[in-house]
């Protein structure tokens, strides 16, 4: 069997990858909600980084899911959605944001997406918006990025989080490349790759001289 075969190793390492990144986003998000949870504040972090980050994450996994790509090569998304939710609530609440106008909002995000997942909306419409979550995501990580730079504090930024992710970003481009080749995913977790790793570098340098 060559090494290039359809099961051959190349495809085992990427099924290889794609479980280890499944695991690892299992994870991810907790230790960032417990920060929050803890700490009993929201403080540096970007409320509207985390709902672009939010959208980015759901357009990605409709996108995957109504193209009907390996389940294996996106099923972090679900998870990751998941924990978004959550840190979303909490950073929400602790920043007096939790109201009735909160509650419409996430009610008109439940309609959409059962819409787009059911093709009740047009497919269309969703591959519309698929070009945009590159830059969607990239200024979610770029808002993140600029808030501990201003502040100059990254106590409440969680470096695992952030660890992960840059992590579970670079290893999607290997099993996108054997999986579907999509250039548009492919952009998009290239550039998720190089943000995390600079919110990371950033949230290590500023907590690195509050050691004992």
């Amino acid at each position: 069997m060559g090494i290039l075969d359809e099961r051959g190793i190349l495809y085992v390492l990427a099924d290889l990858l794609s479980i280890v990144t499944i695991a690892s986003c299992l994870i991810s998000k907790v230790p960032q909600i417990q920060t929050v949870r803890r700490l009993q504040s929201a403080t540096g972090l970007s409320v509207n980084g985390l709902l672009m980050e939010l959208a980015s994450y759901t357009v990605t996994m409709l996108y995957n899911f109504t193209n009907g790509y390996a389940f294996l090569s996106y099923l972090e998304y679900p998870i990751l959605l998941v924990q978004e939710y959550v840190l979303v609530y909490f950073v929400l609440k602790y920043s007096s944001m939790l109201g009735q106008r909160a509650y419409l909002w996430a009610g008109l995000y439940g309609v959409l997406f059962v819409g787009f997942a059911t093709g009740l909306i047009p497919s269309s419409v969703l591959m519309m918006l698929v070009p945009f979550t590159t830059p969607v995501g990239a200024t979610s990580k770029v808002m993140q990025l600029i808030a501990i730079l201003r502040s100059k504090d990254s106590a409440s930024v969680s470096l695992i989080t952030w660890g992960i992710s840059a992590f579970t970003n670079s290893t999607r481009i290997y099993t996108i490349m054997l999986d579907s080749g999509d250039r548009m995913l492919l952009a998009n977790f290239g550039v998720s790759t190089i943000l995390s790793s600079s919110v990371l570098l950033a949230a290590w340098y500023y907590k690195k001289p509050k050691k004992e």
